[in-house]
């Protein structure tokens, strides 16, 4: 494996050279993969995991869409797959919240570079319901959910506020804290999975799996190789 190179052709220019090969012992196709992209995904995650060589498997980039049209991306911490969707936590008057308010769809990245593996989601979102929120805000620790009812998140904010704000709220709950009725989590519930797999001379493995039938029934995918 070669090392990372940067150029600097000019003052105002960085530019890139090959650095690597990607290289993953397994074959993906259509053949092999699972029936359902959770499962696929179920399968990937543990495997990540297991493997003890990516800092953080949870992190995806979440992107959002204004009602406008602008995007923008973000990175957030998976904390739950279940039969439906990708569940992340946050304050739902957020920015993020505020755009899947808007517009409610959502695209997902996850990047696996030390084992050469990434997913991608693409899908509508859903909040989850009052008794799944307080189930999970009670399992963090007690900083992060007196710093939940102490942080607006994404709005501008003075020195010292946020220091007085988490003040107060220590001094109101102590250590019996309820959850916020404005922070909570969302569910992005794909219509598109892919899965890509790392392969020299960038010819690498791509398995799309794609929702047929209406939304609100039981999902049937279509499953294809996508080439690199």
């Amino acid at each position: 494996m070669a090392d990372f190179v940067l150029a600097e052709p000019a003052p105002d220019k960085i530019k890139v050279l090959p650095h690597e090969q990607y290289v993953t012992s397994d074959h993906l196709t259509p053949l092999n993969a699972a029936d359902d992209p959770l499962d696929q995904f179920r399968s990937w995650f543990k495997e990540t995991v297991a493997s003890k060589k990516v800092a953080e498997p949870e992190a995806m980039t979440l992107a959002t869409v204004a009602a406008p049209g602008i995007p923008s991306a973000r990175i957030v911490l998976l904390k739950q797959v279940d039969a439906r969707g990708f569940v992340f936590f946050t304050n739902y008057t957020s920015r993020k919240s505020r755009e899947l308010e808007e517009n409610p769809h959502a695209a997902l990245a996850f990047y696996w570079r030390e084992i050469h593996r990434s997913v991608r989601v693409v899908g509508r979102v859903e909040k989850l319901n009052k008794e799944e929120n307080e189930e999970y805000f009670h399992s963090r620790p007690i900083g992060s959910q007196l710093g939940a009812w102490a942080s607006r998140q994404s709005a501008v904010i003075g020195e010292g506020v946020l220091d007085e704000r988490l003040k107060r709220v220590q001094e109101k709950f102590g250590e019996n804290v309820p959850a916020p009725d404005f922070w909570g989590g969302w569910r992005v519930v794909p219509d598109e999975v892919e899965f890509w797999s790392g392969k020299p001379s960038r010819l690498h493995d791509r398995v799309r799996y794609l929702r047929e039938g209406s939304p609100d029934a039981a999902p049937s995918w279509k499953i294809d190789r996508l080439s690199p």
